[in-house]
């Protein structure tokens, strides 16, 4: 509990408590401030990546 209330205070994109690199690739991975771009995995990150497109016929 005491470790959930700091992971909730820090300003991370990610925080590990006692299992550093457990990532599950369904959800949304991304930094804070200057350390990252975006999000990765997840429907977040695949609506950044795309472009939306219209083509009429």
């Amino acid at each position: 509990d005491a470790a959930r209330g700091v992971a909730a205070r820090l300003e991370a994109g990610t925080v590990w408590i006692n299992k550093h690199g457990a990532v599950d690739p369904r959800i949304p991975f991304g930094g804070a401030k200057q350390s990252g771009y975006g999000l990765e995995f997840g429907t977040e990150g695949l609506k950044a990546l795309g472009v939306p497109q219209i083509i009429n016929g």
